[in-house]
C-alpha cells in the first residue's frame, strides 16, 4: 500500500491536549491497519491520495474558573471597549455584571434581546449596539443562540449595512468590517464557539438559514466547565445528544479526514460515559468537565466536515414541531446509524468507529443511543411530537431535504426519509 498524503495542520492553542493528541496517533494507526486489512482482503495494491487541509483560526482556552481571567484574554485581543451578548436570563441573575466585573471594565454595554433561535432583527439590534459603543470586541456567554447572534453581529460591526444583505443577498462578509469576540459557552452542545457558521432566522421571509465565513470565526474560545453546573437536566441531555450528533456525523460525512475523525471517536466516547451522569447529577463537575471536553473536541471534528442527515432532519422538526436542536438531531441519528451501517460500510469505517466506542457493532451503538434517548425523557417517535398524518410526514420528510444530506456516507433521497419517517411514526 502506497500512502500519498497532503496535509496542512494548523492547532489553535488548546492546554491539555496530550490525550487528544495521543488518540490522534493511534487514530492513524487504526487508518493504516483498515486500509492494509482491506488491501489483503481484495488481494490489491494501490496509491491512496489523501489531500486535505486542517485550520481552526481559535484560541481555545479550557478550565474550570477560566471565566475569572476574563480581563487578560481581551487584552491579548487589545480589546479597549467592548459588549457583553447574552441572554436575559443571564442579565437578571447578576451573571452579565460578574462578567463586567472580570473585563476590568472593559465591558461598557451588555445586549440581552435575543430568540432562542436568533433573528436578523436580533444582529442587527446587536450590530447597532456594537457601532453605537463604538465597540472593538464583544463577548458572547450562552449556548448557541447568543454565539450565532453575536459572530453575525461581530462580522459587519464596522460597516453600515444589515445582515439580510449577507444572510441572503449575496454580499460578501469584507474581513475589514469585523471585530474580535471571545465566546463563553454555557452549554455542552453546539460548539458554536470554534465554527464560523451562524444559523439565523429571517422573520419576514420566514426562512432559517446558516451563513458563514473566516471572518465569523471567534478569536477565542473560553470553555469553563463551571458555567454548565446550572443547566437543567433536559437541556443537558438535548446538547449532550447534539455533541453526540456532530461527533458521529462528521466522522462519517464524505468530507472526512483523519484529524477531526480522531476527534469525532474522541467526543463519541465521552458522550457515552458521561452524558447520563451529568444529567443525573447536574452538580457533577467531573461530568460536565468531560461533557464540556466532548462538545469542544466535537466542535473540531465537525468544523471541516460539518454534518450530515441528522442535522439536516433537526431543522424542521425544530421549525414545524418545536423539537430543540439536539434532541431533534438525535430523533434520527439511532437510524441513520443503522442505515448506513447496512448501505455504506464497506470500509467498516462505521463499525470501526462502534468498537472504538466499546460497542460490538454499529446496531449495538444505535440501540444504545436509543435507550439512553429514552431514559433521558427524549422523544422517539413522530407521534409523540405531533406528527401523525401521511400529509405531515410527506411535509417533513420534504422539508429535511437540504445539500447536508449529499454529505451522507452515499446520497440520501427524498424517498429514503420518508421511508424512515414512516418507520419514526
Amino acid at each position: 500500500l502506497f500512502l500519498k498524503a497532503v496535509i496542512v495542520i494548523k492547532f489553535p492553542s488548546l492546554k491539555n491536549t496530550s490525550a487528544i493528541i495521543q488518540h490522534i496517533i493511534s487514530f492513524f494507526n487504526l487508518i493504516d491497519k483498515n486500509n492494509s486489512d482491506k488491501m489483503k482482503e481484495n488481494n490489491t495494491s494501490g496509491v491512496i491520495d489523501m489531500i486535505w487541509e486542517f485550520e481552526l483560526p481559535v484560541k481555545i482556552v479550557f478550565g474550570s474558573g477560566k471565566r475569572k481571567e476574563l480581563e487578560k484574554y481581551i487584552e491579548e485581543i487589545q480589546g479597549k471597549s467592548g459588549v457583553l451578548v447574552c441572554s436575559r436570563s443571564f442579565e437578571k441573575n447578576g451573571t452579565a455584571q460578574k462578567f463586567t466585573a472580570h473585563s476590568g471594565g472593559r465591558i461598557k454595554a451588555v445586549f440581552s434581546d435575543i430568540r432562542p433561535n436568533p433573528t436578523t432583527k436580533n444582529v442587527n439590534d446587536c450590530a447597532a449596539l456594537l457601532r453605537k459603543t463604538k465597540a472593538d470586541f464583544a463577548v458572547a456567554l450562552g449556548g448557541g443562540s447568543p454565539m450565532d447572534c453575536c459572530k453575525a453581529a461581530c462580522a459587519i460591526a464596522k460597516g453600515d449595512d444589515v445582515i439580510e444583505s449577507y444572510h441572503t443577498g449575496g454580499k460578501p462578509i469584507r474581513a475589514a468590517e469585523a471585530i474580535p469576540m471571545i465566546a463563553f459557552p454555557t452549554t455542552s452542545g453546539t460548539a458554536s464557539e470554534v465554527t464560523n457558521i451562524a444559523v439565523l432566522t429571517d422573520t419576514e421571509k420566514n426562512l432559517k438559514a446558516p451563513m458563514n465565513d473566516p471572518a465569523m470565526y471567534p478569536k477565542t474560545a473560553i470553555i469553563d466547565p463551571e458555567l454548565t453546573l446550572s443547566v437543567p437536566p433536559q437541556v443537558t441531555a438535548s446538547t449532550g445528544l447534539d455533541v453526540l450528533s456532530h461527533a458521529v456525523e462528521s466522522y462519517w460525512s464524505t468530507l472526512n479526514q483523519p484529524i477531526c475523525s480522531a476527534c469525532s471517536v474522541y467526543s463519541a466516547k465521552l458522550v457515552f460515559k458521561h452524558l447520563e451522569r451529568a444529567y443525573n447529577n447536574p452538580n457533577d463537575l467531573e461530568a460536565r468537565e468531560k461533557m464540556a471536553a466532548a462538545s469542544i473536541t466535537a466542535g473540531v471534528a465537525f468544523s471541516h466536515p460539518r454534518t450530515t442527515g441528522s442535522h439536516a432532519c433537526s431543522f424542521p422538526l425544530t421549525n414545524l414541531y418545536g423539537v430543540p436542536h439536539g434532541e431533534a438531531c438525535a430523533f434520527t441519528l439511532d437510524y441513520f446509524i443503522k442505515f448506513n451501517a447496512d448501505h455504506a460500510d464497506a470500509s467498516g469505517r462505521i463499525t470501526a468507529f462502534a468498537r472504538q466506542c466499546g460497542f460490538e457493532s454499529a446496531y449495538a451503538m444505535a440501540d444504545e443511543i436509543t435507550a439512553m434517548k429514552k431514559r433521558m425523557g427524549m422523544r422517539t417517535r413522530l407521534s409523540e411530537i405531533g406528527c401523525t398524518t401521511d400529509a405531515q410526514i410527506a411535509e417533513l420528510a420534504k422539508a429535511s431535504m437540504s445539500m447536508l444530506m449529499t454529505r451522507n456516507p452515499i446520497p440520501l433521497s427524498e424517498k429514503n426519509i420518508l421511508e424512515m419517517y414512516n418507520a419514526l411514526r
